[in-house]
């Protein structure tokens, strides 16, 4: 069933911004609120901005007095810097908060979910490529569909939808990953060549547009089309390498000039790489992304130098 009232959470963020913005300009459907604890940047057309925390229980009364039947949670972020107890908080009770307030509503009817491949964790023993079958141990991410998963056994009427999605990368996108090849020098683990997996912006904006007009229940691992190897992926960005010990990594990318700051899950994931299986995504859901990891890194390293 088409969605008639939608609540897109996580406005200010260009993903969640944008996927608002695109579902406000289908005719078909009725009304789009944006819920954000700060105002976008850009104007969203259509879209209602609501000033709400979804770690707070007032989430519950946005969802009834609007008559919200579809709820897509865009609002999770990576845990990085010294906000990182801040942004787990958000991720983790927000999540909580927002699936209790779904649960209570009778009219809420689909809610999508945008996880991540940091949801398999990275590792030495990890398969050369992970569907999504195989266990979860991303710590944030994983925690956050634990709670997805409880509730789909409490709200059985609800279409859910999952979708994994590689790291993204876009020509506008301003990111960790995004940051870190714009280094002057980029700091790698010493003797490891990490198989990175890439998704446009725009192919994750369009999955998620997807997800949220169609019934399509279940859970979805979403990349581009084949790999780049971390030491030519810094080739392509003309960039220079530099192999250190593990440790000093982290250390490494915020002390270098233009320094940026990683997640855990984003230092594992340039260590050792990780891959995802997207054959239900093109079989059962009915999206191939139009980028492959290629032409999505290529994208945004013409936007950089073009800049």
């Amino acid at each position: 069933m088409a969605p008639n009232v939608v609540l897109v959470t996580g406005v200010a963020d260009q993903l969640g911004g944008q996927l608002a913005a695109r579902l406000a300009a289908d005719p078909t459907i009725e009304r789009v609120l944006g819920v954000d604890t700060v105002p976008p940047a850009k104007g969203l057309g259509r879209v209602e901005f609501v000033w709400a925390d979804i770690r707070n229980r007032k989430i519950a009364k946005v969802i009834d007095s609007a008559k919200v039947d579809t709820v897509v949670h865009a609002a999770t972020r990576p845990s990085v810097g010294p906000r990182r107890a801040a942004i787990k908080e958000l991720n983790v009770i927000g999540t909580m908060q927002l699936l209790a307030a779904c649960q209570r509503s009778p009219l809420v009817r689909k809610l999508v979910v945008k996880s991540t491949a940091e949801v398999y964790g990275a590792s030495s023993s990890s398969p050369a490529v992970f569907t999504e079958q195989d266990t979860t141990d991303g710590r944030d991410a994983a925690e956050i569909e634990g709670y997805v998963r409880g509730f789909a056994r409490r709200r059985p009427d609800v279409s859910l939808t999952t979708v994994r999605l590689a790291e993204i990368i876009g020509p506008d996108l301003d990111n960790a990953l995004a940051r870190y090849f714009s280094l002057p020098v980029v700091p790698i683990v010493l003797g490891f060549d990490a198989r990175v997996q890439l998704l446009h912006f725009t192919d994750a904006l369009a999955v998620l547009g997807r997800a949220a007009t169609h019934d399509l229940p279940g859970v979805y691992n979403v990349g581009g089309d084949g790999v780049l190897m971390l030491s030519q992926a810094i080739r392509r960005a003309g960039r220079m390498p530099l192999p250190m010990p593990r440790a000093a990594i982290g250390a490494a990318t915020r002390l270098v000039r233009g320094g940026v700051d990683l997640s855990p899950e984003q230092a594992k994931f340039l260590n050792y790489g990780r891959v995802i299986d997207t054959t239900r995504l093109k079989t059962k859901f009915g999206f191939t992304p139009k980028w492959t990891t290629v032409d999505a890194f290529d994208d945004y390293v013409h936007a950089r130098v073009t800049r």
